[in-house]
């Protein structure tokens, strides 16, 4: 241990409140010791430290910080370097405000386009995901504060996130869940991780033994701090045990208090409190030294336009008849759509910034040199019918030459805490887009959103540009691109199905009342289509240009792959190659391609360069579930390189010597995972996989709630009383999404509806303990004036202890 002469001088008491916050944001101070709090904010995409007090509870408004794209955004750009460079913008303005640990990157999969919190994240594909998330915690980190990666795992829905179980086989959990946690330890070196609020194969993540020591520590020799997702303690000292150093936010001693007996009581090992506390003071010591060694200010317009060229760089463009993009010199354009005028330009819920500047669209068409005729919104927000909208729209389009046209999803319907109902943009908008084409069919579409969503009208648009969330300069890049300013580079880091009913989770998304199946084992995203042959919209890995690139002269060797690219065009650009490797054996299945390497490179127009893509200790293996470790299988490998997945240029076979382990399937007791054919799974293929019984997949209604239990499932409660809370939650719910208090409902459902009743507790920094959490279930299992009883007299002991 680093700090054993501190540790020997702390009592048991004061080592047991370092193990929670001090407060909201904060970490426990030991003033006699030289022990200094920390401070931990929310940081994906822009710093979002709470302008009011730490100790005060929710997701209150933050100080003004640059707002970034988000990571579904950057991770369209391919660019390991521009990731970098976004990770030292944040940590230089994380030293502005005195942040400590930036709770971000997120990298969890895209397991499928309805998670609320796809924005958040960067790919459906792991190694993409991974690569993107080193690049950022090295930038961050190189200011000398922590990144803490996150949610630590399997965490890819919102819907009962705090309670759900994700049943996953081994094999799937190593090779998609946590390849990209892998990447980011090992590569980037996070100083830190985030549990996830649910649980994995039956245990929760924060308590998970496998997850934590197995994995994390033991294999991947993790060396940092774990912390608890926010009220995302179960069990403390089962966490403890497990390997987490820090429950967020205070619990105001109450869990100190069970570290404390459980050391007294035996139960835990006072070495095994003691090294949790030499791994948080090491956190705390060495991100200390960044507010004393760093700058106290960022350049506001500097960090502006870095975020402009970020999304700049980031925006796909998915369709481009007749050359309609660039715009002409000339042409006379007809601006319709609400989001011109209020750009959307980012999600919802925790990583919500406050930007430093905001560029809307309308206020930057002077600059871009494009004639704007006029504007109109065309359609009403968040989703009511308008026919006047659409008639003055309409008006104002039979006078343009070309039509730009923003449209997308509304802040409200992409958030933390909820998943989306459906993959649609709104009918509203769609109506419109029929309309227009019916008057001008000269139509660019500029879609706003931060996931995947269905297209089946597409046809009726000429050009169209996915913007995704651009940050707080994403208006001025789209104009950028359009006005030919900027050659596009970006290229999808996810799959666009055809239909949401495509999709390999669709009959396991979100799951039942108490547990997720991941039934599709390995095949998510581009590795379900290209295997089972499904046609999709617009494959992973796709993205135009305004210039052309051809592919020639591979040569493979057992170090990597060297190939050629020409830009054939007459515009200077970015390409992005990809390497896909498949394995031409079929003793394990496995899907017929899978991203091994990426390169991002620059080419002049007519200009051929020479480009290499090594491979790494990820390109040919497989986790054996046999041998409990990775081997790789004695096969040929296709080598491919691609401008997409499904667009592969060059190929070549390479010959792999293996590990020489032992099969790890019956092929004939899992056809559908042979076949890749995996919609329709059978629960009895899937338990032949997992190797074990599936757990029970609807909660209990014959037991009293408990501290697990959804505060949803009051609905089912034997006490009125119960009942009558869920009612009222419903009815609230309902009334402020009907006075237009949209984001208000959102936040009532993510940190009401779904969470448990421990959370109560967990959540509200000690303002309720746990002793009220029992009476407030006394009264919801029908004993309410028991209940009431005891909340009164656990209330009247708490103010007296003050």
């Amino acid at each position: 241990m680093k700090y054993n002469n501190i540790i020997a001088k702390m009592t048991l008491e004061e080592k047991a409140s370092f193990m929670s916050g001090k407060d909201f944001w904060q970490t426990q101070d030991i003033e006699r010791l030289g022990i200094n709090s920390i401070f931990l904010a929310d940081g994906p995409h822009g710093i979002r430290k709470q302008a009011i007090a730490a100790d005060k509870i929710g997701l209150n408004e933050g100080v003004p910080a640059t707002c970034y794209p988000t990571a579904a955004t950057v991770a369209n750009s391919w660019n390991l370097e521009l990731g970098e460079k976004v990770g030292e913008y944040l940590g230089e303005e994380a030293i502005a405000q005195n942040v400590n640990v930036l709770l971000g990157p997120g990298i969890n999969m895209k397991r499928n386009p309805l998670n609320g919190r796809n924005f958040e994240y960067f790919s459906e594909d792991p190694y993409l995901a991974g690569k993107m998330a080193a690049s950022y915690i090295r930038g961050i980190q190189s200011f000398d504060i922590a990144a803490c990666v996150k949610h630590f795992a399997v965490n890819n829905q919102e819907e009962k996130r705090m309670t759900i179980d994700a049943v996953v086989d081994e094999r799937t959990l190593r090779e998609m869940y946590l390849t990209a946690f892998e990447i980011a330890i090992k590569e980037g070196n996070s100083k830190a991780i985030m549990t996830s609020y649910n649980k994995l194969n039956g245990t929760y993540t924060n308590e998970n033994v496998h997850l934590l020591q197995d994995i994390l520590r033991n294999e991947w020799g993790f060396q940092g701090s774990v912390i608890t997702d926010w009220g995302g303690s179960n069990d403390r000292v089962s966490g403890l045990l497990a390997g987490n150093e820090l429950e967020m936010p205070t619990t105001a001693g109450e869990t100190d208090a069970e570290i404390v007996e459980a050391i007294n009581t035996g139960r835990l090992d006072e070495s095994v409190l003691d090294e949790a506390v030499d791994r948080l003071l090491h956190l705390v010591f060495t991100t200390q030294k960044a507010n004393q060694t760093n700058s106290a200010k960022f350049d506001i317009e500097k960090h502006h336009r870095v975020s402009q060229k970020v999304a700049e760089e980031s925006t796909v463009l998915l369709k481009n008849e007749d050359n309609i993009l660039p715009l002409k010199f000339g042409k006379k354009v007809a601006v319709i759509g609400d989001f011109a005028k209020d750009a959307r330009y980012q999600g919802a819920g925790s990583s919500l910034v406050n930007p430093t500047i905001l560029d809307h669209t309308m206020n930057c068409f002077e600059e871009s040199g494009i004639i704007s005729i006029g504007y109109e919104p065309g359609f009403e927000r968040y989703g009511k019918k308008n026919q006047r909208m659409i008639d003055k729209a309409c008006e104002l389009a039979k006078q343009a030459d070309v039509v730009l046209l923003y449209v997308g999803l509304d802040e409200v319907t992409e958030a933390e805490g909820l998943d989306r109902n459906n993959m649609k943009i709104p009918d509203n908008q769609i109506d419109l887009l029929y309309a227009l084409h019916e008057v001008n069919p000269h139509i660019v579409g500029i879609i706003s959103c931060g996931s995947a969503v269905e297209m089946p009208w597409v046809d009726k648009v000429q050009g169209l540009l996915h913007g995704y969330l651009g940050g707080q300069a994403g208006a001025r890049a789209i104009l950028r691109i359009l006005s030919g300013d900027v050659n596009p580079s970006g290229k999808l880091a996810e799959s666009y199905p055809l239909k949401y009913e495509d999709t390999p989770s669709y009959h396991h998304f979100p799951g039942n009342e108490a547990t997720v199946e991941y039934r599709e084992s390995l095949y998510i995203g581009y590795r379900y289509y290209d295997t089972a042959k499904i046609d999709v919209q617009f494959p992973f890995g796709y993205g135009l240009s305004y210039t052309n690139f051809t592919y020639s002269k591979i040569r493979v060797d057992k170090r990597g792959v060297t190939f050629h690219i020409t830009n054939s065009g007459d515009k200077a650009g970015m390409e992005i190659a990809q390497l896909y490797i498949g394995c031409q054996s079929d003793k394990i299945y496995r899907s017929s391609k899978e991203l091994k390497g990426f390169i991002k490179v620059f080419i002049n127009a007519g200009e051929t360069k020479t480009v290499r893509i090594p491979f790494d200790d990820k390109t040919f293996r497989y986790f054996n579930v046999k041998t409990n470790t990775w081997e790789v299988e004695e096969a040929e490998y296709k080598i491919m390189i691609g401008a997409s997945s499904a667009d592969i240029r060059l190929e070549s076979e390479l010959f792999v010597e293996g590990t020489d382990a032992p099969l790890p399937y019956n092929k004939e007791q899992l056809p559908s995972y042979f076949s890749g054919k995996v919609q329709q799974v059978s629960l009895a293929e899937f338990e032949q996989l997992l190797g074990k019984s599936v757990p029970e997949a609807n909660w209990d209604r014959s037991k009293p709630l408990g501290y697990n239990d959804m505060i949803a499932q009051t609905q089912y409660a034997k006490g009125a009383f119960g009942r009558l809370v869920y009612h009222s939650i419903v009815f609230a719910h309902w009334f402020l999404q009907k006075i237009g208090k949209r984001s208000t409902a959102n936040l009532m459902k993510m940190s009401i509806f779904n969470m448990p009743m421990r959370g109560i507790a967990r959540m509200t920094a000690g303002i309720v303990n746990m002793p009220m959490v029992d009476g407030f279930l006394m009264m919801v299992n029908g004993n309410l004036f028991k209940g009431a009883l005891h909340v009164l007299k656990e209330k009247i002991k708490q103010k007296k202890r003050k």
